[in-house]
Order: structure tokens, then C-alpha cells, then sequence
């Protein structure tokens, strides 16, 4: 499995640390590592037909016992229902090995589902069914007529106790209304005892079906337990620890469905079972893109944080691994520039790699800037978000009263934005509006994905302005909702504008920043009530 480059790599350096894997540029190596491997793509039918369907794949540099450089190629999951190729490392189980416990216990799980499906379809069940329904609705029909005569009949009681009775008409017309309860209560018991008849029936049926749902709900509870106990993972200290007791102490507590099959703990295990010494990862799409996520062929991308991401910090022990380079971002103060302000607010112009609020991350963010320069001003301040990777113009309340008065413009959408991006293509279509509804990719944090069943409503209108020489397309985005990741998803996603935008690492290529910028914005003022229209520019 241990590759050797087939071109000359002594010119380039090593680098000093392993890959930090959830936000990285590839290392050379790695990169002419996964160039190889697109040329056996390319130049096999087989291997191309199989690929195209989109996969994501892995290489990862390694060092033999005795020094010799080289490295291991993989990919996720499987690839055209087949989990072992010529070169590949091998999956940490095999599921598709068809004398495997897996494979054996899904058949007879299908068996079960097989066994349903004949009940159910069998015309002794249907009829029994049928006859719950019909008896039901007759029921249903019979109660309703039953107390709509009540009704009526206790009106024209009504209407005749207005007149003089004597005591005998008086009696006989207490006598019918007790007459018309019971008889209505004679009637409910008897639709009651008809239909327990019929359902008695019917759950001959149902009891058996309800069983092997059961008997289903548990061998595959059984066999997903046995299935993580195959998974046992080395780290570079030489301990093994199991899926579940990985997850445990996650928000998932149990291990996600496919976790441990993706391309790096399958390169990872490989690599300390044959004594190499990871050197370098990286991870790179070919084919297609899935429906939900974003990903462009040959673009390289962080590991998922949902499956691998507490995989891997066990994976990864015992390596010297690089930081996370966003610990690093420091910025200066000074340089956070104030477009407007008075007693009211201010709007600033956040750089871009600066998070608007606190995150996970020890980073510096605008809302500590603002803190620590109005430290008298009341409420939250921040009144909206920009990405991280975002820069431009960001409104910030000084007290609780305007911060409200300033989120309810936003609310009701009289706050008007305008973003200007470049797209990594061109974009022949000079104006539209793109409807793609978003939420987050839950195994991914923090890509959204697009979702018709689960995704919020997003709209976002957009103006081409021109071209660049590098063939790229200057854009104006006008957003009409506030969706996190917005204009980033509907740039890149194919049925959006299908073109990233230029430095988006998460739904396209890295470059020197994310080229996307909040130019303008537009409110009123919650105390003077005047419209307040301010821009800035940025490339």
C-alpha cells in the first residue's frame, strides 16, 4: 500500500508538523500525492465510472522504519458498492464482506422487512383492515345523526316548555330527553363493541407485525453495537480505544452512522498497524457533487467534524500536530475603523477573519472590541452577524433601547444590505434571485447545506458587475433573509449560481481571504428616525 512519488520531490521541504486536519493548506507533497492518484482516475474507465459518482478521497505521507518517504492513498465510505481496491488501504471493517456477521445479520434483518411487507399485502389483513375503517366511518356517520336528533329534539322541547304545559306533558317530555341519552348511550356501546370486534380481528395481524418490528428495532440496535466494536483505533502512542467510548462524551454519545469509514482514520489505522509514521494528510473531492453539501472536483477540504472530528483527537495523540491557524489570528485594535457613529451607535467596518461575536475559540472578536471601547453602553450591542471570513459594515447599539428598536428593522426586512463578492468563474445570467432553502449540515458543523424538507426559507437577489482579467465575475448580492452562510451556499451550490466565491475554503478553494464584503447598508435611526445610508468599499 506504501506509494512511492514517481516524480522528483527532493526540492520540497517536509514540513516540521502533522496537518492540523479541520483547517489547513495542503502540503506540497500531499498535493502531487493526490495529482497521482487523479491520473489513475483519468487514465482507468473503471475507476473513472466509479469516481464520478462523487467520493471524497484521502492521501496521507508517511515515514517507513527504515526512512523511506512515501504515502498511503484512501477514500471514504465505499466506492461503487466495493470497499477494497488495487492500492487503496482497506476499510477498518469490511461491511460488504459478504461472509462477514454484517452482511449475514442485514440479511436477516431484510428478511424481516420482507416478512412485514407479505402481512401487509397478504388480502386477509387488507380485508380485516378494510373492515376496521368501514366500521369506523359507520360509526362515526351513525353518532353523529344519533346526536344531531338529540339536538333538535331537545330545541323543540325547549321551544314547547315555553308554552303552558301540565304536569303530565311536562313528564313526557323529561321522559323522552332521558329516552334519547340512553338510547344514544345503547348506540355508542354497540359501535364500540363492533369496532373492538373488528380491530380484534385486524390485530391478529397488526401483533405480528408490531413483533417483528420489534425483533427488528433490536438485532439492528445489536448489530450497529457489534458494528462499533470492530472499530478499534490506534493512536501514535500505540492506545486503542473503541467508537464508543470516543463518543461517549460528545453531544452525539453514541457514534454516528458511517463514523470511522471516512478516508483519514482508515489512513491513520493503516499507517500504525505497519509501523509508518504519519508525516502529512490531506483530503480531496472528485465527481460529483452531493445533493445537500458543496463540493467542487479537486478542491481540497478539512475533515468532517461530526464523524471524524472526535476521531481523530484520539487518532492524532502521540503526533506533534500543527495549531489550528484561526488561534492565531491576532488583530490590531487600532485598525477596526468606525464608518459612523453617535450617542446611539456606531457602524464599523469588521476586517474579515474576525468573528463578530465569542465562539469556541480563544479569538478576539468585534463585540470584545466594542466592550472594551464602550464599556457604560447597556444591552447585547451586537445587532447582526457577518461570517468570520466576511468583512464590512456592522451595526452596533450603545443601549438596550436602540439595540431592540434596531433588531426589529431587521425583522421586518426594512434594513437593506448590499454585498459585493467575486465569484471563482463567470457568471453569464446578469441578474436573478436564487431560492434555496438552508440548514445546518448537523456531521459537518459549520457548513449549511441545502434542504427542501428541513431548510429555512433563503432568498437572496444578486446583479453581475462585471468581469475580471483572471476570468473571475464581480457581484452585488442583495439579501432577503438572514440565513447563516447565505450568499456563500448560494454561490457555490449547483442550484445556485454554481460559481464559489473566490477564497471560500468551506464551499470552494482557499485563497488569501474570503472575497466577499458588506459595501453597504441602509436603516432608519431609532432616535432622529432620519435614513441612514452608509459604504464602504474593499476590492
Amino acid at each position: 500500500m506504501l506509494h512511492r512519488f514517481t516524480e522528483p520531490i527532493g526540492h520540497i521541504t517536509l514540513p516540521t508538523k502533522f496537518t492540523y486536519p479541520f483547517h489547513y493548506t495542503p502540503h506540497p507533497l500531499c498535493v502531487v500525492a493526490a495529482n497521482e492518484i487523479i491520473k489513475t482516475i483519468e487514465n482507468s474507465p473503471a475507476w473513472r465510472a466509479a469516481a464520478d459518482q462523487g467520493k471524497m478521497f484521502g492521501v496521507l505521507l508517511v515515514r517507513s522504519a527504515t526512512g523511506e518517504l512515501g504515502y498511503l492513498r484512501a477514500f471514504s465510505g465505499n466506492m461503487a458498492q466495493r470497499n477494497h481496491y488495487e492500492g487503496f488501504v482497506p476499510p477498518i471493517y469490511d461491511l460488504l464482506n459478504p461472509d462477514g456477521f454484517f452482511k449475514k445479520e442485514e440479511g436477516g434483518i431484510s428478511a424481516i422487512n420482507v416478512a412485514i411487507e407479505a402481512i401487509k399485502s397478504a388480502s386477509d389483513y387488507q380485508y380485516a383492515q378494510k373492515q376496521v375503517d368501514e366500521t369506523v366511518v359507520a360509526a362515526a356517520k351513525s353518532l353523529t345523526a344519533a346526536k344531531l336528533l338529540i339536538k333538535t329534539n331537545k330545541t323543540a322541547r325547549e321551544n314547547l316548555r315555553t308554552t303552558t304545559l301540565t304536569a303530565e306533558q311536562t313528564a313526557q317530555l323529561i321522559s323522552e330527553s332521558q329516552h334519547e341519552k340512553a338510547e344514544l348511550k345503547r348506540t355508542e356501546r354497540f359501535w364500540k363493541e363492533e369496532i373492538a370486534t373488528q380491530t380484534a380481528a385486524r390485530n391478529t395481524f397488526t401483533d405480528k407485525i408490531d413483533q417483528l418490528k420489534a425483533e427488528r428495532k433490536q438485532r439492528s440496535a445489536d448489530l450497529q453495537q457489534k458494528l462499533f466494536e470492530q472499530f478499534q483505533l490506534l493512536n501514535a502512542k500505540g492506545e486503542t480505544k473503541g467508537l464508543c467510548a470516543i463518543f461517549k462524551h460528545t453531544i452525539h454519545k453514541t457514534p454516528p452512522a458511517g463514523a470511522g469509514e471516512c478516508a483519514a482514520p482508515k489512513l491513520l489505522q493503516y499507517a500504525y498497524t505497519h509501523q509508518l509514521h504519519p508525516v502529512a494528510m490531506a483530503e480531496f473531492w472528485w465527481g460529483a457533487s452531493p445533493k445537500t453539501a458543496i463540493r467542487e472536483q479537486g478542491n481540497f477540504y478539512p475533515s468532517c467534524k461530526g464523524k471524524c472530528e472526535p476521531i481523530l483527537q484520539h487518532m492524532l495523540q502521540g503526533l506533534s500536530v500543527e495549531e489550528n491557524p484561526l488561534l492565531s489570528t491576532q488583530f490590531d485594535i487600532a485598525s477596526i475603523e468606525i464608518i459612523f457613529e453617535d450617542d446611539s451607535l456606531l457602524v464599523v467596518n469588521k476586517p474579515a477573519g474576525m468573528l463578530t461575536v465569542p465562539g469556541k475559540l480563544a479569538t478576539p472578536s468585534l463585540y470584545d472590541w466594542v466592550k472594551l471601547r464602550y464599556p457604560e453602553a447597556t444591552g447585547p450591542m451586537i445587532v447582526h452577524r457577518l461570517d468570520m471570513a466576511t468583512s464590512g459594515l456592522l451595526l452596533v447599539a450603545k443601549t438596550k433601547e436602540v439595540h431592540k428598536a434596531l433588531q426589529q428593522q431587521f425583522n421586518v426586512r426594512t434594513i437593506t444590505k448590499r454585498y459585493i463578492a467575486l465569484l471563482n468563474g463567470i457568471v453569464a445570467t446578469k441578474s436573478g434571485r436564487i431560492d434555496l432553502p438552508l440548514c445546518l449540515n448537523p456531521l459537518d458543523r459549520p457548513c449549511q447545506m441545502v434542504h427542501y424538507t428541513l431548510g429555512k426559507e433563503a432568498h437572496t437577489d444578486y446583479e453581475v458587475l462585471g468581469y475580471t482579467e483572471k476570468g473571475e465575475t464581480r457581484i452585488a448580492f442583495y439579501p432577503r433573509t438572514g440565513r447563516t452562510h447565505q450568499l456563500r451556499v448560494h454561490a457555490a451550490h449547483a442550484d445556485g449560481l454554481n460559481t464559489p466565491i473566490v477564497g471560500d475554503e468551506l464551499y470552494g478553494q482557499k485563497n488569501e481571504r474570503l472575497f466577499l464584503h458588506a459595501e453597504q447598508l441602509t436603516f432608519v435611526h431609532p432616535i432622529t428616525q432620519a435614513v441612514i445610508s452608509l459604504q464602504k468599499a474593499a476590492f
